[in-house]
Protein backbone atom coordinates (compact mmCIF):
# COMPACT_ATOMS: atom_id res chain seq x y z
CA UNK A 1 0.00 0.00 0.00
CA UNK A 2 1.68 3.61 -1.23
CA UNK A 3 1.18 6.23 1.93
CA UNK A 4 1.12 8.54 -0.72
CA UNK A 5 -2.32 8.04 -1.71
CA UNK A 6 -3.69 8.94 2.31
CA UNK A 7 -5.52 12.02 2.34
CA UNK A 8 -4.72 13.57 6.40
CA UNK A 9 -7.95 14.21 8.23
CA UNK A 10 -7.95 16.30 11.61
CA UNK A 11 -10.36 14.74 13.88
CA UNK A 12 -12.17 17.10 15.84
CA UNK A 13 -14.25 15.72 19.14
CA UNK A 14 -16.74 18.34 20.64
CA UNK A 15 -14.75 21.41 18.84
CA UNK A 16 -11.64 20.51 19.82
CA UNK A 17 -8.97 19.62 16.98
CA UNK A 18 -6.61 16.69 18.30
CA UNK A 19 -3.11 17.66 16.77
CA UNK A 20 -0.24 18.67 19.44
CA UNK A 21 0.42 22.18 20.08
CA UNK A 22 4.19 22.97 19.55
CA UNK A 23 4.95 21.69 22.74
CA UNK A 24 3.88 18.62 22.05
CA UNK A 25 5.00 18.27 18.55
CA UNK A 26 8.82 19.34 19.86
CA UNK A 27 8.79 16.73 22.39
CA UNK A 28 7.28 13.73 20.52
CA UNK A 29 4.69 14.19 23.48
CA UNK A 30 1.09 12.29 23.17
CA UNK A 31 -0.65 12.64 25.98
CA UNK A 32 -3.34 15.19 24.46
CA UNK A 33 -4.00 11.89 22.46
CA UNK A 34 -4.39 9.60 25.21
CA UNK A 35 -6.32 12.20 27.20
CA UNK A 36 -8.74 12.37 24.10
CA UNK A 37 -8.87 7.98 23.71
CA UNK A 38 -9.37 7.95 27.88
CA UNK A 39 -12.22 10.41 28.05
CA UNK A 40 -13.92 8.73 24.44
CA UNK A 41 -14.20 5.12 26.79
CA UNK A 42 -14.53 6.21 29.84
CA UNK A 43 -18.52 5.53 30.24
CA UNK A 44 -17.37 2.00 28.86
CA UNK A 45 -14.47 1.32 31.80
CA UNK A 46 -17.31 2.64 34.68
CA UNK A 47 -19.79 0.26 33.74
CA UNK A 48 -17.24 -2.70 33.27
CA UNK A 49 -15.84 -1.67 36.25
CA UNK A 50 -20.07 -1.97 37.85
CA UNK A 51 -20.65 -5.32 35.96
CA UNK A 52 -20.21 -7.42 39.41
CA UNK A 53 -20.26 -4.78 42.51
CA UNK A 54 -22.16 -1.26 43.58
CA UNK A 55 -18.84 0.97 44.20
CA UNK A 56 -18.73 4.44 45.20
CA UNK A 57 -16.76 7.25 42.76
CA UNK A 58 -13.23 7.35 44.23
CA UNK A 59 -13.63 3.41 44.61
CA UNK A 60 -14.23 3.15 40.65
CA UNK A 61 -10.79 5.20 39.74
CA UNK A 62 -8.79 3.80 41.92
CA UNK A 63 -9.65 0.19 40.55
CA UNK A 64 -9.08 1.54 36.88
CA UNK A 65 -6.17 2.67 38.06
CA UNK A 66 -5.00 -0.47 39.72
CA UNK A 67 -6.09 -2.49 36.64
CA UNK A 68 -4.50 -0.62 34.45
CA UNK A 69 -1.09 -0.73 36.33
CA UNK A 70 -1.36 3.48 37.10
CA UNK A 71 -1.63 4.22 33.40
CA UNK A 72 -5.30 5.11 33.54
CA UNK A 73 -5.51 8.02 36.25
CA UNK A 74 -8.35 9.98 36.33
CA UNK A 75 -9.12 13.14 38.35
CA UNK A 76 -12.32 13.18 38.32
CA UNK A 77 -15.28 10.44 37.08
CA UNK A 78 -18.13 12.45 38.37
CA UNK A 79 -19.26 13.91 34.77
CA UNK A 80 -19.65 10.43 33.73
CA UNK A 81 -21.49 9.06 36.55
CA UNK A 82 -23.52 11.76 36.35
CA UNK A 83 -24.46 11.54 32.51
CA UNK A 84 -24.77 7.47 32.82
CA UNK A 85 -26.76 8.01 36.37
CA UNK A 86 -29.61 10.46 33.65
CA UNK A 87 -29.40 7.94 31.52
CA UNK A 88 -30.01 5.17 33.41
CA UNK A 89 -27.39 3.30 32.86
CA UNK A 90 -26.82 2.77 36.25
CA UNK A 91 -28.55 4.03 39.72
CA UNK A 92 -27.61 5.49 43.22
CA UNK A 93 -27.22 1.53 45.06
CA UNK A 94 -27.52 3.15 48.76
CA UNK A 95 -25.20 5.99 50.44
CA UNK A 96 -22.65 5.46 53.49
CA UNK A 97 -21.29 7.53 55.74
CA UNK A 98 -18.04 6.68 56.03
CA UNK A 99 -15.56 7.04 59.59
CA UNK A 100 -14.79 10.20 58.47
CA UNK A 101 -18.01 11.79 57.57
CA UNK A 102 -17.82 11.59 54.32
CA UNK A 103 -21.00 10.19 52.24
CA UNK A 104 -19.86 7.76 49.68
CA UNK A 105 -22.47 7.11 47.01
CA UNK A 106 -22.80 3.20 45.91
CA UNK A 107 -23.58 3.02 42.15
CA UNK A 108 -25.29 -0.60 40.35
CA UNK A 109 -25.12 -1.21 36.75
CA UNK A 110 -28.81 -1.46 35.40
CA UNK A 111 -30.28 -3.68 32.83
CA UNK A 112 -30.21 -1.28 30.07
CA UNK A 113 -26.67 -0.44 31.20
CA UNK A 114 -25.78 -3.87 30.93
CA UNK A 115 -26.85 -3.56 27.46
CA UNK A 116 -25.51 -0.27 26.79
CA UNK A 117 -21.91 -1.81 28.18
CA UNK A 118 -22.18 -4.85 25.46
CA UNK A 119 -23.17 -2.23 22.60
CA UNK A 120 -20.18 -0.24 23.73
CA UNK A 121 -17.64 -3.33 23.86
CA UNK A 122 -18.78 -4.66 20.12
CA UNK A 123 -18.35 -1.00 19.05
CA UNK A 124 -14.89 -0.87 20.70
CA UNK A 125 -13.94 -4.34 19.23
CA UNK A 126 -14.91 -3.48 15.61
CA UNK A 127 -12.91 -0.26 15.64
CA UNK A 128 -9.79 -1.50 17.25
CA UNK A 129 -9.71 -3.94 14.51
CA UNK A 130 -10.25 -1.45 11.72
CA UNK A 131 -7.69 0.88 13.47
CA UNK A 132 -5.19 -2.16 13.46
CA UNK A 133 -5.82 -3.16 10.28
CA UNK A 134 -5.09 0.10 8.94
CA UNK A 135 -2.39 1.37 11.17
CA UNK A 136 0.11 -1.91 12.24
CA UNK A 137 -0.37 -3.44 8.92
CA UNK A 138 0.54 0.15 6.81
CA UNK A 139 3.46 0.05 9.97
CA UNK A 140 4.53 -2.95 9.29
CA UNK A 141 4.73 -1.88 5.74
CA UNK A 142 6.72 1.04 6.13
CA UNK A 143 9.15 -0.22 8.51
CA UNK A 144 10.10 -3.05 5.90
CA UNK A 145 10.59 -0.11 3.11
Amino acid sequence: MNMMNYNIEVTILKGRCIMPNKKQKESHDTSGFKSHLKRASTEMLVLHTLRYNPMYTYEIMSTLESLSGGYLAFNTLYIAIHRLNELQFIEEKERVISDDNRVRVYYSITDSGREYLSNLIDEYKRFSEVLDAIVIDTWEEVKGA
